[in-house]
């Protein structure tokens, strides 16, 4: 299975990532990781990133889609891969499919979770973290016990300043990516409200009908 995985801030990507990966037996690939790892390896891709981050530069996209084609090909991706955090934007879309078409590699599919605009406001603003322990809680969806109350923090990108802000950077830079692939028929829509066995369950269903092409 060759897919992207897509949708805002907060809808669950990571959850469902890590799941999806241990069902299909394929790599998870963050495009953050995938940058980070390349600057350690010291690639010539990596090289080429770091000198723009050493600058305070964001890494170009041309960057960024060799690194995903190199990361590919490595023998882990034979049976398929999950792309994930990548691509943000349309123009990065366009790039992309060109490059994975003169690589010879086609997607199976592109899954997006949809989750309304204010559940995903509840669900970050809700969040709390135990710096002792490392548990993320929920103030109304998973509460924390009595004795851990009084030393949670409320991280500041969970705010609801920042929280509606990575959203609107999400509608204005990212949205205009789903009719790109709704319009090669790779994109299924997934509901993501509910538990995370539940969204598992639709998205399952929506892969059951994809012809991969490995």
């Amino acid at each position: 299975m060759r897919m992207i995985l897509i949708g805002p801030p907060g809808a669950g990507k990571g959850t469902q990532a890590q799941r999806l990966v241990q069902s299909f037996g394929i790599p998870h690939i963050s495009s953050g990781d995938m940058l980070r790892e390349a600057v350690a390896a010291g690639t010539l891709l990596g090289r080429t990133a770091a000198g723009f981050m050493k600058d305070g530069l964001l890494v170009p996209d041309e960057v960024v889609i060799g690194m995903v084609i190199e990361r590919i090909a490595r023998e882990d991706c034979a049976r398929g891969f999950m792309l994930d955090g990548f691509p943000r934007t349309r123009p990065q879309a366009d790039a992309l499919d060109v490059a994975l078409t003169h690589s010879g590699v086609g997607l199976d599919a592109v899954v997006l979770i949809e989750v309304p605009d204010a559940l995903i406001l509840e669900r970050v603003t809700g969040r709390r973290s135990d710096p002792q322990t490392g548990t993320i809680y929920h103030l109304r969806f998973n509460p924390p016990p009595p004795e851990a109350e009084g030393r949670l923090v409320h991280r500041a990108d969970d705010t609801a300043e920042a929280c509606s802000a990575r959203l609107e950077k999400y509608h204005r830079e990212t949205t205009p990516v789903v009719p790109f692939y709704e319009g090669k028929g790779l994109l299924k829509r997934v509901d993501g409200v509910g538990s995370p066995d539940e969204v598992l369950l639709r998205i399952s269903a929506a892969l059951q009908t994809v012809q991969t092409t490995n």
